[in-house]
């Protein structure tokens, strides 16, 4: 392995054999057996990102059913048992099915590309995580349809998620297929951490790495503190229903609050796991479409570490109401408040991007305007609940449902939809409708808001969330039948945008090798990229590659790697210097069928124990055949 830097890029072209052999070393099988043994990494990215949009597209029916249930008074559109299983299977689909893995998707999908290299660490434990996802996605909807459906809210809270008050297998599924998937938000994480830090391209030292993958990153590492607790409680549930634990029963010494301070130790910090991979679409985008570097490049990259190291001291600002000694409460007062620093530096370093710059009011950067206007107002909601006494009056009200939609959709759906308008010349060579996408955004703003803003009012007015009917003396009607109409024309937003990009995989524009203009490494691949992203790992000097590149055609390159075999380049984790060649494993089957044997305990044990020994020993035998025979390290 060399490093080369020839005076012309086109110089380093290959024969057709050298090519036909490489692209035959990174082929993915194909047939529907070959589907099971892909461990591509933008393969497996992109099934994870269009299953989290499906299990978006699920979750947002069941909110608009909500919605028409609540938009009179006394409706009896279905009552209050199914009502309860839409309320929790939209919020657990919505946090956990869609919110963590689709952002995981986007960073499986174009981190290797941002940072130069040709997969990621572990290519089948990458596969195995999306089949883990999956299968548990599958089962929790397919609970709704057999009846089987948790009913006790997305948080389930415990005693009444326990057997006494919440019987049946509801409160079962969601418990085991909740520990279940966050194996695979987890071997996500690992993935993204190694691949970062030990694969950039030569060159790309920590300070030149783009903004998105520093996103990445943090989101990775929150992931690894904050989904152990989850799994904790969960487990610790599950074992109380099935096993006649006594961890959560007060009449036997358990603790209810222990599972408020678990759940939420992991459910604060998710917000933010959500979140930050957003404002690195975001920083992205106002890069590309301002067409200058970003202004505060460090600072944006020490906010957003301090939002992930804060975000795991505000958990208990969700439990204001449960009777905590006040001095502890204060801390997490001054938390809850603390942490809007880093999300005002975060604003305030894009608005002196955007100051004096030339726009270009593309889709994407429509969508990320259209986050500011919203984020905005849900961090200024949210610095008023981190207030003991106002969020005493309101924690149980809509005012928290306003709020929480606020920052989730606002702070994390819009950036999302941008990225996608954004990365979709990427990933499919086309472009998307720029007049059907701004439609898309304009119906989606203004259905969001007059969706949720109204809810802010409801809440000030003493409307419970959680309820699934009212009276008509309340006088909730007309702002519940406006929150209504609104949903309805979000919910259309959202449905062009869904037509849009069905529309132009088969019918858009073929799109330019680099039709934004972007300085990052991801365009200067093929669109949509070659199996192996890079036929030569480029040589990074500068945070911008791509506009350098325009300047001056002198770039470097990486020369020497094996064609015949699946080889990437391991680099130093400050400033990423060669260090030694990784030989990745081909594709398999095997991560599939450890997925599905790991399935066979977790959903079995619902039903007898015996399942659990089998699973484990199908699971041992499957990982034996999976790492059998070692693919071997080579040093240069």
């Amino acid at each position: 392995m060399t490093v080369e830097s020839p005076a012309n890029p086109r110089d380093l072209t290959d024969s057709p054999e050298q090519t036909a052999q490489l692209e035959h070393t990174w082929h993915s099988p194909g047939g529907f057996i070959g589907w099971f043994t892909h461990v591509n990494q933008r393969m497996i990215g992109k099934r994870f990102i269009i299953t989290a949009f499906i299990f978006f597209l699920l979750a947002g029916i069941l909110g608009v059913l909500m919605r028409l249930q609540l938009a009179g008074p006394e409706q009896q559109l279905f009552g209050p048992e199914l009502y309860n299983q839409f309320f929790t299977m939209h919020g657990t689909v919505m946090m956990f099915f869609f919110a963590i893995p689709v952002m995981e998707g986007f960073a499986i999908y174009f981190v290797p590309l941002m940072i130069g290299t040709r997969d990621m660490a572990f290519p089948r434990l990458n596969a195995f995580g999306y089949y883990v996802y999956l299968i548990g996605g599958i089962v929790l909807i397919g609970s709704l349809l057999l009846n089987m459906a948790p009913n006790a809210g997305w948080f389930n809270y415990v005693p009444l998620a326990s057997k006494e008050y919440t019987p049946g297998y509801g409160v079962d599924v969601w418990t085991t297929m909740i520990t279940f998937i966050e194996v695979s938000a987890l071997t996500a994480a690992v993935e993204l951490i190694v691949t970062t830090l030990r694969m950039r391209a030569p060159g790309m030292s920590l300070n030149r790495m783009p903004l998105f993958v520093w996103a990445a990153l943090v989101m990775s590492f929150m992931i690894v503190f904050a989904m152990p607790a989850v799994i904790v409680s969960s487990t610790l549930l599950i074992l109380d229903r099935l096993v006649d634990t006594q961890f959560f029963i007060v009449e036997s010494g358990g603790e209810p609050l222990l599972w408020q301070h678990l759940f939420w130790y992991f459910g604060h910090p998710e917000v933010y796991i959500i979140l930050v991979p957003a404002l690195g679409m975001i920083s992205t985008i106002i890069i590309t479409f301002t067409g200058r570097p970003i202004y505060g490049y460090t600072a944006l990259v020490l906010s957003v570490v301090a939002i992930g190291f804060v975000s795991f001291g505000l958990w208990v600002h969700h439990m204001f109401t449960t009777g905590l000694p006040q001095l502890g409460m204060s801390f997490f007062t001054a938390a809850s408040a603390t942490i809007a620093i880093p999300s005002g530096v975060q604003i305030f370093c894009w608005i002196a991007s955007l100051w004096g710059a030339r726009i270009r009011f593309a889709t994407p950067m429509l969508w990320v305007l259209g986050f500011f206007a919203i984020f905005v107002i849900g961090g200024l909601t949210g610095v008023m609940v981190a207030s003991i006494p106002f969020d005493t009056q309101v924690h149980d009200t809509f005012f928290l449902v306003a709020h929480f939609h606020y920052v989730l959709i606002g702070g994390a759906v819009f950036p999302l939809i941008g990225a996608t308008y954004y990365w979709w010349p990427k990933i499919t060579g086309r472009m998307m409708s720029e007049a059907a996408g701004k439609w898309s955004f304009w119906l989606a703003f203004i259905g969001f808001n007059v969706t949720f803003f109204p809810m802010h009012q409801l809440g000030l007015e003493g409307m419970p969330r959680r309820i699934y009917t009212y009276v008509e003396e309340m006088g909730w009607s007309e702002l519940n039948l406006l929150a209504t109409v609104g949903a309805l024309v979000l919910a259309t937003g959202f449905g062009i945008t869904l037509v849009n990009a069905i529309w132009s995989l088969f019918r858009g524009q073929r799109a330019e090798p680099n039709p934004w203009g972007a300085p990052t490494l991801e365009w200067a691949a093929d669109s949509p990229p070659a199996s192996y992203n890079f036929r030569h790992i480029p040589v990074v000097k500068s945070r911008w590659p791509l506009w350098d590149w325009e300047r001056d055609r002198e770039r470097g390159v990486v020369t020497g790697l094996r064609n015949d075999r699946r080889e990437v380049v391991l680099t130093s984790i400050l400033d990423a210097r060669p260090i030694g060649v990784q030989v990745l494993p081909e594709p398999t089957i095997w991560p599939f069928v450890s997925a599905v044997a790991a399935s066979l305990g977790f959903v079995g044990i619902i039903f007898h124990p015996i399942f659990f020994v089998i699973a484990f020993f199908l699971v041992f035998f499957s990982l034996v055949a999976w790492f059998w025979p070692r693919r071997p390290w080579r040093k240069d």
